[in-house]
Protein backbone atom coordinates (compact mmCIF):
# COMPACT_ATOMS: atom_id res chain seq x y z
CA UNK A 1 0.00 0.00 0.00
CA UNK A 2 2.92 2.24 0.47
CA UNK A 3 4.25 2.18 -2.75
CA UNK A 4 0.54 3.20 -3.96
CA UNK A 5 0.66 6.66 -1.86
CA UNK A 6 4.56 6.92 -2.97
CA UNK A 7 3.05 6.94 -6.62
CA UNK A 8 0.53 9.37 -6.21
CA UNK A 9 2.98 11.73 -4.44
CA UNK A 10 5.09 11.13 -7.07
CA UNK A 11 2.58 12.09 -10.04
CA UNK A 12 1.53 15.60 -11.28
CA UNK A 13 -0.13 17.26 -13.99
CA UNK A 14 2.35 17.32 -16.21
CA UNK A 15 3.21 20.59 -17.84
CA UNK A 16 6.07 19.94 -20.45
CA UNK A 17 6.19 16.52 -21.78
CA UNK A 18 8.91 14.95 -23.70
CA UNK A 19 8.28 14.12 -27.18
CA UNK A 20 11.04 11.91 -27.47
CA UNK A 21 10.13 9.72 -24.67
CA UNK A 22 7.06 7.38 -26.05
CA UNK A 23 4.61 5.30 -24.13
CA UNK A 24 4.68 1.93 -25.75
CA UNK A 25 1.52 0.30 -27.65
CA UNK A 26 1.95 -2.40 -24.90
CA UNK A 27 1.64 0.31 -22.04
CA UNK A 28 -1.37 1.93 -24.24
CA UNK A 29 -3.17 -1.53 -24.39
CA UNK A 30 -3.04 -1.65 -20.45
CA UNK A 31 -4.34 1.96 -19.81
CA UNK A 32 -6.51 1.77 -22.23
CA UNK A 33 -8.35 -1.65 -20.53
CA UNK A 34 -8.08 -0.11 -17.21
CA UNK A 35 -10.21 2.23 -18.43
CA UNK A 36 -12.52 -0.01 -19.78
CA UNK A 37 -12.99 -2.24 -16.68
CA UNK A 38 -13.55 1.16 -14.76
CA UNK A 39 -16.47 1.12 -12.60
CA UNK A 40 -19.54 2.99 -13.64
CA UNK A 41 -23.05 3.01 -12.31
CA UNK A 42 -25.02 -0.01 -13.24
CA UNK A 43 -22.26 -0.53 -15.56
CA UNK A 44 -23.54 1.48 -18.23
CA UNK A 45 -20.72 2.60 -19.40
CA UNK A 46 -22.12 5.75 -20.81
CA UNK A 47 -19.05 7.13 -22.69
CA UNK A 48 -16.24 6.15 -25.48
CA UNK A 49 -12.97 6.88 -25.43
CA UNK A 50 -10.87 8.38 -28.31
CA UNK A 51 -7.06 7.98 -28.34
CA UNK A 52 -5.93 10.81 -31.13
CA UNK A 53 -2.09 9.72 -32.31
CA UNK A 54 -2.67 11.78 -36.12
CA UNK A 55 -0.43 14.72 -35.70
CA UNK A 56 -2.51 17.06 -38.15
CA UNK A 57 -5.68 16.51 -36.20
CA UNK A 58 -3.74 16.91 -32.43
CA UNK A 59 -2.56 20.41 -33.93
CA UNK A 60 -5.62 21.51 -34.87
CA UNK A 61 -7.04 20.19 -31.02
CA UNK A 62 -4.33 22.33 -29.64
CA UNK A 63 -5.47 25.58 -31.46
CA UNK A 64 -9.08 24.16 -29.81
CA UNK A 65 -6.95 23.60 -26.38
CA UNK A 66 -5.29 27.85 -26.11
CA UNK A 67 -2.22 26.47 -27.45
CA UNK A 68 -0.99 24.19 -24.53
CA UNK A 69 1.49 22.21 -25.50
CA UNK A 70 0.29 18.91 -23.85
CA UNK A 71 -1.71 18.24 -26.46
CA UNK A 72 0.90 17.89 -29.24
CA UNK A 73 4.21 16.94 -26.90
CA UNK A 74 2.40 13.89 -25.27
CA UNK A 75 2.72 10.40 -26.51
CA UNK A 76 -1.21 9.85 -26.85
CA UNK A 77 -3.99 12.34 -26.43
CA UNK A 78 -7.01 10.68 -24.56
CA UNK A 79 -10.40 12.17 -25.17
CA UNK A 80 -12.76 10.80 -22.80
CA UNK A 81 -16.77 11.86 -24.44
CA UNK A 82 -19.65 10.87 -22.49
CA UNK A 83 -23.23 10.65 -24.25
CA UNK A 84 -24.87 14.27 -24.00
CA UNK A 85 -28.25 12.22 -24.18
CA UNK A 86 -29.72 8.59 -24.08
CA UNK A 87 -32.70 6.33 -24.48
CA UNK A 88 -33.54 3.36 -23.37
CA UNK A 89 -31.08 1.32 -25.88
CA UNK A 90 -28.64 2.60 -23.55
CA UNK A 91 -30.42 -0.40 -20.69
CA UNK A 92 -31.43 -2.53 -23.31
CA UNK A 93 -28.03 -3.23 -25.17
CA UNK A 94 -26.05 -3.49 -21.55
CA UNK A 95 -29.25 -5.82 -20.59
CA UNK A 96 -28.05 -8.01 -24.12
CA UNK A 97 -24.24 -7.75 -23.28
CA UNK A 98 -25.17 -9.28 -19.97
CA UNK A 99 -27.36 -12.37 -21.39
CA UNK A 100 -24.39 -12.53 -23.75
CA UNK A 101 -21.56 -12.75 -21.26
CA UNK A 102 -23.22 -14.61 -18.21
CA UNK A 103 -25.56 -16.73 -20.47
CA UNK A 104 -28.51 -16.40 -18.54
CA UNK A 105 -31.99 -15.62 -19.60
CA UNK A 106 -33.02 -12.02 -20.30
CA UNK A 107 -36.50 -12.37 -18.40
CA UNK A 108 -34.30 -12.81 -15.39
CA UNK A 109 -32.98 -9.58 -15.90
CA UNK A 110 -36.36 -7.99 -16.01
CA UNK A 111 -36.39 -6.21 -12.47
CA UNK A 112 -33.22 -5.32 -13.19
CA UNK A 113 -34.06 -4.09 -16.42
CA UNK A 114 -36.87 -1.81 -15.00
CA UNK A 115 -35.17 -0.57 -12.06
CA UNK A 116 -31.97 0.99 -14.27
CA UNK A 117 -34.91 2.29 -16.73
CA UNK A 118 -37.28 3.85 -13.87
CA UNK A 119 -34.34 5.55 -12.37
CA UNK A 120 -32.89 6.75 -15.72
CA UNK A 121 -35.64 7.78 -18.07
CA UNK A 122 -37.14 10.39 -16.11
CA UNK A 123 -33.77 12.40 -15.72
CA UNK A 124 -34.18 15.70 -18.06
CA UNK A 125 -31.25 16.28 -20.91
CA UNK A 126 -29.53 18.25 -18.69
CA UNK A 127 -29.52 15.56 -15.73
CA UNK A 128 -28.49 13.01 -18.62
CA UNK A 129 -25.56 15.03 -19.57
CA UNK A 130 -24.46 15.66 -16.06
CA UNK A 131 -24.93 11.97 -15.08
CA UNK A 132 -23.03 10.60 -18.19
CA UNK A 133 -19.83 13.06 -17.60
CA UNK A 134 -19.52 12.00 -14.34
CA UNK A 135 -19.10 8.41 -15.44
CA UNK A 136 -16.40 9.54 -17.44
CA UNK A 137 -14.52 11.10 -14.55
CA UNK A 138 -14.49 7.94 -12.77
CA UNK A 139 -12.68 6.63 -15.65
CA UNK A 140 -9.97 9.28 -15.31
CA UNK A 141 -9.48 9.04 -12.13
CA UNK A 142 -8.70 5.12 -12.13
CA UNK A 143 -6.44 6.06 -15.78
CA UNK A 144 -4.72 8.29 -13.41
CA UNK A 145 -3.64 5.90 -10.55
CA UNK A 146 -2.85 3.02 -13.11
CA UNK A 147 -0.88 5.61 -14.89
CA UNK A 148 1.39 6.71 -11.87
CA UNK A 149 1.36 2.90 -10.94
CA UNK A 150 2.86 2.32 -13.97
CA UNK A 151 5.25 5.44 -14.24
CA UNK A 152 3.68 7.00 -16.36
CA UNK A 153 2.65 10.55 -16.70
CA UNK A 154 -0.23 12.63 -17.26
CA UNK A 155 -1.98 15.67 -17.34
CA UNK A 156 -6.05 15.65 -16.90
CA UNK A 157 -7.48 18.49 -19.16
CA UNK A 158 -10.57 20.91 -18.98
CA UNK A 159 -8.91 23.82 -20.80
CA UNK A 160 -10.22 23.06 -24.11
CA UNK A 161 -13.30 24.68 -26.22
CA UNK A 162 -15.47 21.56 -26.22
CA UNK A 163 -18.01 22.94 -29.10
CA UNK A 164 -14.91 22.73 -31.30
CA UNK A 165 -13.35 19.56 -29.88
CA UNK A 166 -16.63 18.04 -31.39
CA UNK A 167 -16.90 19.38 -34.11
CA UNK A 168 -13.33 18.39 -34.91
CA UNK A 169 -13.73 15.01 -33.94
CA UNK A 170 -17.02 14.88 -34.91
CA UNK A 171 -18.35 13.73 -31.75
CA UNK A 172 -21.70 15.61 -32.06
CA UNK A 173 -23.51 13.40 -35.10
CA UNK A 174 -22.61 10.20 -32.43
CA UNK A 175 -24.11 11.61 -29.79
CA UNK A 176 -21.02 12.09 -27.76
CA UNK A 177 -19.07 14.90 -26.17
CA UNK A 178 -15.83 15.76 -25.11
CA UNK A 179 -15.90 15.69 -21.03
CA UNK A 180 -11.92 15.51 -20.33
CA UNK A 181 -8.69 15.06 -21.92
CA UNK A 182 -6.00 12.97 -20.78
CA UNK A 183 -2.61 13.58 -21.97
CA UNK A 184 -0.47 10.61 -21.67
CA UNK A 185 3.77 10.36 -22.08
CA UNK A 186 6.97 11.30 -19.76
CA UNK A 187 7.99 14.43 -18.15
CA UNK A 188 10.42 16.99 -19.63
CA UNK A 189 13.05 17.28 -17.27
CA UNK A 190 12.60 21.13 -18.44
CA UNK A 191 9.33 20.83 -16.33
CA UNK A 192 10.11 22.72 -13.33
CA UNK A 193 6.35 21.81 -11.91
CA UNK A 194 7.95 18.49 -10.93
CA UNK A 195 10.14 19.27 -8.49
CA UNK A 196 6.94 21.57 -6.83
CA UNK A 197 6.08 19.66 -3.28
CA UNK A 198 2.95 18.50 -3.35
CA UNK A 199 -0.61 20.37 -2.03
CA UNK A 200 -3.24 18.76 -0.38
CA UNK A 201 -5.52 19.64 2.69
CA UNK A 202 -4.59 17.88 5.60
CA UNK A 203 -6.50 14.88 6.43
CA UNK A 204 -8.26 17.13 9.42
CA UNK A 205 -9.20 19.44 7.00
CA UNK A 206 -10.54 16.97 4.48
CA UNK A 207 -11.69 13.85 6.37
CA UNK A 208 -14.44 13.29 8.92
CA UNK A 209 -15.05 10.00 10.79
CA UNK A 210 -18.46 9.63 12.10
Amino acid sequence: MKNVLDKLNWRYATKKFDPSKKVSKEDLGTLLEAARMTASSYGLQPYHFFVVEDDKVRATLRKASWDQPQITDSSYLLVLANKPTFDESLVDNFIDNIVDVRGIAKEDLAGYEQMMKGALMGLTDAQKASWTSSQAYIALGNLLTIAAEMGIDTCPMEGFDKAQYNEILGLTEKNLNAAVVLAIGYRSEEDETQHYPKVRYSKENLITHI
